[in-house]
């Protein structure tokens, strides 16, 4: 059965307008998926092992957009492969091959931002041929870390400000079948970051099909005992789970921590006002062996935040070496975002 689920007929509408609405670059962001860069490493990290970009300046086919570095180290060559030929497709604006990637029996394609969720292939294709074919010769979009495998990855990326008129950047779960076709892929991102503020009052979706999950046991199990960490707001919980020079990203907020003990300081400062925190749940696991993300909702009293996703990485020994979150920030009031980005400000000296 193919449909789309509409919550408010100007969110549909929103992937068609391009640049010309602000909110439409949340969903532009969403399509984001374009010609992924990769020269995955012959073998994944062992222990520990620091982040190793890879180039895809020569792999082919070559992607449209100008040679840049892609992190790889997290993810299976398999994985890489396929997502540098979806970002290449979406970069050349060719959505014949883009949508060759998605399941035609059982896709869904949803910006959590936006809250607009596409159910089936053709309600997919209808639309990203709507918005590539009216997309400017110059609009790219390309991959900056891939993590998981081909069962479902995390993927951050970026959609050029030609796209939408400004610069988009998205950290997005994407699960596949046995086929390696997409059957899921859900976008995440922060509408102040992207300059795009715009938020309405209309019902958020409650199905993100979320039952949809191919993820490896060992990032399952990570994520599940980071969220009931958080949710217990426990920061040496938490913090046990890390290695000891852990990187902690929160894109929505614009901070960044490093090392276990500040880690773990910032988390006994923040957990009880991070969206994620007290209250919030688990709902969508993806990845492989070496790291993934999770989804989650917001805790009831944070309920206007609706949902987030949280990238992962681990070491060799399952400990997780690097997280990065997002969410949507616009949807906090000025004073209330101030006070979020604070929070990584150290007590006063005495």
């Amino acid at each position: 059965m193919s449909h789309v689920d509409q919550q408010n007929p100007d969110r549909r509408t929103l992937l068609r307008i391009g640049a010309v609405a602000g909110s439409a670059a949340g969903l532009g962001a969403a399509g984001v998926f374009g010609a992924r860069a990769a020269n995955a490493m012959a073998t994944l990290p062992s222990g520990g092992a620091a982040r190793k970009p890879t180039s895809d300046a020569n792999d082919a086919p070559h992607p449209p957009y100008p040679p840049h570095t892609v992190d790889t180290s997290h993810c299976t060559p398999e994985v890489a492969d396929i997502f540098r030929r979806v970002f290449a497709a979406k970069s050349r604006h060719d959505t014949a091959a883009f949508m060759a990637h998605f399941s035609t029996s059982n896709a869904s394609y949803s910006d959590a931002c936006l809250g607009i969720v596409l159910s089936g292939w053709k309600a997919i294709n209808s639309e990203f041929t709507s918005l590539l074919g009216s997309a400017p010769a110059g609009a790219l979009s390309y991959p900056l870390t891939i993590v998981g495998d081909a069962r479902s990855a995390t993927i951050e990326f970026v959609d050029t400000p030609a796209f939408f008129g400004q610069e988009v950047r998205a950290l997005s779960s994407v699960t596949f079948d046995s086929d390696r076709k997409i059957t899921r892929w859900v976008d995440y991102w922060d509408r102040r970051s992207s300059l795009f503020p715009f938020a309405d009052g209309s019902a958020y979706p409650t199905d993100f099909h979320d039952s949809v999950q191919n993820a490896d046991a060992a990032i399952v199990q990570a994520a599940q005992r980071l969220q009931a960490a958080f949710a217990a707001r426990d920061a040496a919980a938490a913090v046990a789970l890390m290695s000891a020079d852990v990187v902690y990203e929160d894109l929505a907020a614009h901070t960044r921590v490093r090392g276990q003990l500040q880690v773990q300081r910032y988390y006994n400062r923040a957990l009880a006002q991070l969206p994620y925190g007290p209250g919030a749940a688990l709902v969508h696991v993806e990845g492989g062996r070496h790291g993934g993300g999770y989804e989650w909702t917001a805790s009831p009293a944070l309920a206007s935040k609706h949902r987030g996703h949280t990238a992962i990485e681990l070491d060799g020994v399952g400990k997780i070496s690097r997280l990065t979150t997002v969410y949507d920030s616009s949807l906090l009031s000025y004073p209330a975002y101030q006070t979020l980005v604070g929070l990584a400000a150290e007590a006063p000296q005495s």
